[in-house]
């Protein structure tokens, strides 16, 4: 069980990630959405290349905006493995948002532009919650809490602690200052 009173501070952490993590995914999904319908309009490959090719970079897109941004805090150490696990959770978000537009696509026959930009929109909507997730959870991981002694028993050990160096800077005696030798 945790501390009391650490709850509201927890919301409110998770509130602002939460709000960093939607600035940076509206973003991507504008970036997503741009890159689909100029690939769509401009190569006539099929629906879901085109989806496939606009979610890669905005996976691009993002990874630069969550590093540099959204978790900025979190621990920089063991780069490669934070990219292999971004990029191995944003393949399995790639499959999941291109999975529901391949649906709708070639399961329900649905492949005007708008019921394109439809389903891929919420392809996109589906497998960010799946990201959210997993980037906060295994990818950007938080970097952990020293305790601040808020404790009974913490407060009393930092007030021993302060009462002891006090003592140590009574007793250590000062060193003489020495006289620098004019310049000539």
């Amino acid at each position: 069980m945790s501390e009391p009173g650490t709850l509201r501070p927890r919301v409110e952490r998770l509130a602002r990630e939460a709000a960093k993590f939607g600035v940076v995914g509206g973003l991507g999904v504008l970036v997503n959405l741009a890159v689909f319908n100029l690939v769509r309009h401009y190569t006539g490959l099929p629906v879901v290349r085109a989806s496939l090719i606009a979610t890669i970079v905005a996976i691009l897109f993002n990874y630069v905006g969550f590093r540099y941004f959204t978790y900025r805090d979190r621990d920089k150490s063991g780069r490669t493995r934070e990219m292999t696990l971004f990029l191995l959770f944003s393949v399995i978000g790639l499959v999941i948002e291109n999975g529901v537009l391949y649906a709708a696509t070639y399961g329900a026959g649905w492949d005007t532009p708008l019921q394109s930009n439809f389903f891929k929109f919420f392809g996109i909507g589906v497998g960010t919650l799946f990201r959210f997730w997993s980037y906060r959870s295994w990818v950007f991981k938080a970097l952990p809490v020293e305790k601040t002694g808020t404790t009974e028993a913490g407060a009393a050990e930092a007030d021993r602690a302060v009462r002891t160096a006090e003592a140590l800077l009574e007793k250590t005696p000062r060193q003489a200052t020495r006289k620098q030798p004019d310049r000539v």
